[in-house]
C-alpha cells in the first residue's frame, strides 16, 4: 500500500497528494497525519491536491474529514491547488467542505496559515493584557 508522505515546514504540515486515493491509503492517511500534528505540535495542515485532475464524493469527504480531525487537534487546514474542474464537481457533489479553508497555491496556503497565527497572538495578547490589569478597590 502506497502512503502520502507528511512533510513538516516550520509551523506547518504539508500533504502532497499524487497518487489516487483508495479507502486505506485515505484512512492511513488519517492516521499519520493526526499521529504527526500531536508529535510536531503544528497548527497548520496545507493538503495540496494540484496533481488531482477529478475528484469523487469519496475524495471529498476525505479532504473533510482530514480537516476535522485536524480541527480537534488544534490545527488548521488549507487545501489548495484546486483545479477549477475539481471545484466544479465538488460543487455539482454538494459536498461544501466545512471547516476547510483554500489557497490558490502553496504559498498563499502558508500565508493563509500565517495570518490566522497573527490573529490568535493578537487574542491571546488581549485576553493577556485584559487579565494583568489590577482591579482598583473602592474607598
Amino acid at each position: 500500500m502506497e502512503r502520502v508522505p507528511v512533510l513538516k515546514i516550520g509551523d506547518i504540515l504539508l500533504v502532497s497528494i499524487q497518487i489516487d486515493m483508495q479507502d486505506q491509503t485515505a484512512v492511513q492517511l488519517q492516521e499519520d497525519l493526526a499521529e504527526r500534528i500531536v508529535q510536531t505540535g503544528c497548527h497548520g495542515v496545507i493538503i495540496d491536491i494540484t496533481a488531482l485532475d477529478i475528484v469523487d464524493s469519496f475524495v471529498g469527504r476525505m479532504l473533510a474529514t482530514i480537516a476535522s480531525i485536524s480541527k480537534v487537534l488544534d490545527a488548521e487546514t488549507v487545501v489548495v491547488g484546486m483545479r477549477p474542474a475539481v471545484a466544479i464537481t465538488l460543487v455539482e457533489l454538494g459536498l461544501s467542505l466545512n471547516g476547510i479553508r483554500t489557497a490558490l497555491n502553496v504559498e498563499r496556503g502558508i500565508e493563509l496559515l500565517a495570518r490566522s497565527d497573527d490573529e490568535l497572538e493578537y487574542d491571546d495578547e488581549d485576553i493577556d493584557s485584559t487579565e494583568a490589569e489590577p482591579v482598583a478597590k473602592s474607598p
